[in-house]
């Protein structure tokens, strides 16, 4: 399917966004250092605090990247938009008001990928971007929707119960529409969100054979 946009268009947001934003890229890897930390070193109130952190990162990209930015170029992005705030009141509502989806790294295949691709939304996608051509400001930077939905999967491989069914759906979602798109446009780097979609579903789904909401054994 045809993109209604070029990619001189897509970069020129990318530009555009940036540029306006600064310096809060700085203040998004800073937040994410912190839910980073609370997911190691788990303290009362942790819980609340990460999902807070990823509530307003999908408010973030929903509320400033789509409907304010993306959708000059793209009339999709209002229904993206849409999707993301959505996702943000999810971890609102079930993390930090319900304190459904918790949260402790653990050394096991879960902890361990997870960990993997928060490194990889942080350190690795905008290194293999900068090598593949992709400078700042016309780049994706961190607290736009895929490095930042390549981090929820990590973040999500952490969590120790069960989590609610709506919870990993748009992010999965995303990843196949962000990838398909931006894929023509050469960021070859957004190869990694649709791979971090697949890993996920299938580490999620394979956990998911515990009772709903159960501890998983290996972490009590």
């Amino acid at each position: 399917m045809k993109t209604p946009f070029t990619p001189e268009q897509f970069f020129e947001v990318l530009k555009n966004y940036n540029e306006a934003a600064f310096p809060m890229q700085f203040i998004l890897y800073m937040l994410s250092v912190i839910a980073i930390y609370l997911v190691i070193n788990p303290m009362p109130g942790s819980n609340k605090i990460i999902n807070s952190i990823l509530s307003f990162f999908w408010f973030w990209m929903g509320i400033v990247y789509h409907l304010t930015y993306f959708a000059v170029i793209n009339k999709a992005a209002y229904l993206f938009g849409g999707l993301f705030i959505f996702q943000g009141l999810l971890f609102l509502y079930l993390g930090v008001f319900k304190t459904k989806i918790r949260y402790q790294f653990h050394y096991d295949k879960y902890g361990v990928t997870g960990i993997s691709l928060v490194l990889f939304s942080l350190i690795g996608y905008p290194l293999a971007g900068y090598f593949l051509g992709h400078t700042y400001p016309a780049s994706p930077t961190f607290g736009l929707p895929c490095p930042t939905t390549i981090f929820t999967f990590g973040l999500l491989l952490q969590t120790i119960r069960k989590i609610p069914v709506l919870i990993p759906v748009v992010p999965l979602l995303w990843s196949i529409i962000g990838f398909t798109a931006a894929f023509r446009f050469g960021i070859i780097e957004d190869t990694g969100l649709l791979i971090s979609g697949i890993i996920t579903l299938a580490l999620l789904l394979f956990r998911n054979r515990f009772l709903p909401g159960k501890a998983v054994p290996h972490l009590r």
